[in-house]
């Protein structure tokens, strides 16, 4: 299948939607731990939704799985593990900064990371540099860099400008000492996707082989590496769940203080936010697919979606009331700029598909 950029750069939209909405759900959860719905919701993203979809979607899953290079595996599912303790410290971003700053440093950084480091790696940044298609395709990123800046800034100009009763009537923990430190851990290891992707790029070329459509070839490895965040979750879960004592919560029908949980309505909510986040990483495959020789941008693309989609529903939960004019400018360049990246990516991708082809 012949590459399409632009087709590439719709997917890598659509996954940062889902990435960008995933959390709102979690928003409805009552009277659960963080550590309880963050599992459950997590066993629906790293588990269910990876097989389900991989079993109906690819040949001889597997069969694929089995015949896949011990390193290949390993190493997929190890950058996993390590995304995992970015994935885990993400929802703790959420929970002390609010979706708008919290989604703006974590990506902001994980952006950097994952789009660099993996060309550096392979020694190809330089070729990369020196076509004109890499160079506009770098300037994307640099464009996606500096909106990300904005963004960041516009949290900080925020948090300065609102009162503590103000923060904490969007965000209810708001601790921006905290919330900042665990956001940078999590945007470092969160660059482990990128990495784990990469390693798991010859269980694709065999699914390939296996007759699954190029579209799809993504998927089995999807498999692996979100095994490896599963494993990292799960133990920090259950070492909370024994501190706090908050195991009970998944059978339980009402907290110590005798208040009645929506166990139906609290699993449901999980289901829907595991799912939709899965979906990040669905949409984001089949982009990277599209995106050619430079598919190293996908992971640009990726994060400036999230920031700008996450960005949009901080503006409608109202987490941006009461700022001043200038606050509101900053965000509103943040958004154009993501928007610019984007298509500036798209683009150098686009005259780089015309060159190979």
């Amino acid at each position: 299948m012949t590459a399409n950029p632009l087709v590439g750069v719709v997917f890598h939209w659509l996954g940062g939607l889902a990435a960008g909405s995933f959390y709102v759900p979690y928003r409805g959860v009552k009277r659960w731990s963080w550590e309880t719905y963050w599992m459950l919701g997590g066993v629906f993203s790293w588990a269910v939704a990876p097989l389900v979809l991989a079993s109906l979607l690819t040949e001889d899953l597997f069969g694929v799985l089995a015949g896949a290079p011990a390193g290949a595996l390993f190493w997929s599912w190890f950058f996993g593990l390590l995304w995992g303790l970015g994935g885990l410290t993400f929802g703790l971003s959420m929970r002390y900064l609010g979706m708008s700053l919290g989604y703006g440093v974590a990506l902001g950084t994980c952006a950097v990371f994952g789009t660099l480091i993996p060309p550096l790696f392979r020694g190809t940044l330089g070729t990369i540099a020196a076509s004109s298609a890499g160079r506009i395709t770098l300037t994307g990123v640099a464009v996606c860099a500096l909106a990300i800046a904005i963004s960041a800034l516009a949290g900080l100009q925020k948090e300065r400008e609102l009162s503590d009763d103000q923060k904490k009537a969007s965000v209810a923990e708001f601790d921006l000492r905290k919330g900042l430190a665990v956001a940078v851990f999590c945007g470092v290891m969160s660059a482990c996707m990128a990495f784990a992707l990469a390693a798991g790029e010859p269980i694709g070329e065999l699914s390939a082989a296996a007759g699954t459509p190029v579209l799809w070839t993504g998927l089995p490895k999807l498999v692996v590496v979100l095994c490896g965040g599963l494993a990292s979750n799960a133990i920090w879960c259950s070492w909370l769940h024994v501190r706090h004592r908050s195991g009970r919560e998944y059978l339980a029908a009402r907290t110590p203080e005798g208040e009645r949980i929506p166990r139906l309505a609290n699993v449901l909510l999980c289901a829907l936010a595991g799912t939709t986040w899965y979906f990040q990483f669905f949409f984001y495959t089949m982009g990277e697919t599209q995106m050619g020789e430079l598919r190293f941008s996908s992971w640009t693309l990726h994060m400036a979606s999230i920031i700008l989609f996450s960005t949009l529903w901080g503006v409608a939960l109202k987490e941006w009331r009461g700022t001043s004019r200038r606050t509101h400018a900053l965000i509103a360049a943040g958004i154009a700029g993501l928007l610019a990246s984007t298509l500036v990516v798209g683009y150098g991708n686009y005259l780089d598909s015309l060159a190979s082809g």
